[in-house]
């Protein structure tokens, strides 16, 4: 396999191997899809990467993060088929994550109960309801009739978000799913919301899209999600047939964002983001909610591959690939593609970068600060500082 060459997702055909992640983008006040969340995919776009993901897409109001994203709904339809023509001119397919954000979601913006398996308090006080049987039943058609409203506007690729501790990585979740009855306790039972509903988007949108999941390998925290289960899991996900390809990941938004990232912990940017009250204690609690990890390359490689060696779907690496050399290690090792995101943020033109011959790493230093960026417009902060310069 070779980096630009093209190459099938299912259905589709893919101009290279290089898929822009969904990294939250902050670009849609009140869930519109505005002009610049437009432009800036339409820019992913046309620096080279065979896909551009718009994350995340609500399926339904609850689900949202907070009011500002966008759902997938009948009044989002002409923004995004507005956003999927601008990216298809550039050459390249859209795809789009579709989930519901559960115990992720912010109650007080969304004027709706954070839904989650089991009641409780997030790791940063918010209240969780525990979601009912009929809840779930609704939340399945809500993410079948989502992928839609995706697929008529034109999206090319639908991603279900089964990590980070949104409602379905949540559900998967020994820590966080205390259940007792069908939806828990056994990992089985845990599982049975991922593939109700992967199997549900698929009955909805049939072969003519490719559809994929995001799947956490290990949340990061003590007695959650790890990669045992994921394994399991995952092969259960194959063996159901409703998926194109798998994509690992990995950290929990409500305890241990970091695991994701890797590299600096932004504690300061993202305390500066918090209402007064809130920055005295996280002063205090920052250091725990958000921990340091090295950076190396192609951090989760390791993991993914003890996935993808027990599945035989394709596999999407995400997570510390800076250079041509990585992505190519990466396919050796038997992935089919690789997903990038804080290297693009820096340098949206990279891969027609590494297309043409030039193939010196990203200057990305890993510092997150585009983290706490989500809620002003997700972008490398370095690039705000006029002394920053890219390397040639």
């Amino acid at each position: 396999m070779e980096l630009f060459e093209s190459c099938a997702l299912g259905p589709l055909t893919l101009r290279n191997r290089f898929i822009k992640a969904a990294t939250f983008e902050g670009r849609s006040p009140r869930g519109e899809v505005t002009e610049d969340l437009i432009d800036f995919h339409r820019t992913m776009a046309a620096g080279g990467v065979a896909m551009t993901t718009v994350a995340y897409l609500a399926v339904s109001r609850d689900g949202r993060t907070d009011r500002h994203c966008i759902v997938l709904e009948d009044r989002s339809r002409d923004g995004l088929a507005r956003l999927a023509n601008a990216v298809h001119a550039q050459g390249a397919l859209l795809g789009a994550q579709l989930g519901h954000a559960g115990p992720v979601a912010n109650a007080r913006s969304n004027g709706a109960p954070s839904l989650a398996p089991s009641a409780g308090r997030s790791a940063m006080g918010s209240r969780l309801t525990e979601a009912t049987a009929a809840d779930l039943e609704r939340i399945i058609e809500d993410f079948a009739s989502g992928a839609v409203v995706a697929v008529e506007s034109g999206i090319d690729s639908l991603e279900i978000h089964m990590g980070h501790n949104y409602l379905l990585s949540s559900f998967l979740s020994p820590k966080l799913n205390r259940r007792s009855d069908e939806w828990g306790g056994s990992l089985e039972h845990r599982a049975r919301l991922a593939r109700r509903v992967a199997a549900a988007v698929r009955s909805a949108v049939g072969r003519r899209v490719a559809v994929t999941a995001k799947l956490n390998m290990d949340d990061g925290v003590a007695g959650g999600f790890g990669l045992a289960e994921a394994v399991e899991v995952a092969r259960m996900l194959d063996e159901d047939g409703n998926l194109d390809a798998l994509e690992l990941t990995g950290g929990s938004s409500l305890s241990n964002p970091m695991y994701l990232f890797r590299g600096d912990a932004p504690r300061k940017d993202f305390a500066k983001t918090l209402p007064i009250p809130l920055r005295l204690g996280f002063r205090v609690v920052g250091r725990h909610f958000m921990p340091s990890y090295p950076f190396e390359e192609a951090y989760f490689l390791p993991q993914a591959k003890v996935v993808t060696e027990a599945i035989s779907l394709p596999g999407i690496l995400l997570g510390g690939i800076t250079r041509p050399a990585t992505a190519r290690s990466a396919l050796e090792e038997g992935f089919s593609f690789v997903a990038l995101g804080r290297p693009l943020l820096m340098e949206p033109g990279i891969i027609n970068r590494w297309a043409s011959g030039d193939e010196s790493p990203s200057a990305c230093t890993h510092c997150n600060r585009c983290m706490p960026s989500i809620y002003t417009g997700t972008r490398c902060v370095e690039l705000d500082d006029p002394r920053t310069t890219i390397a040639p």
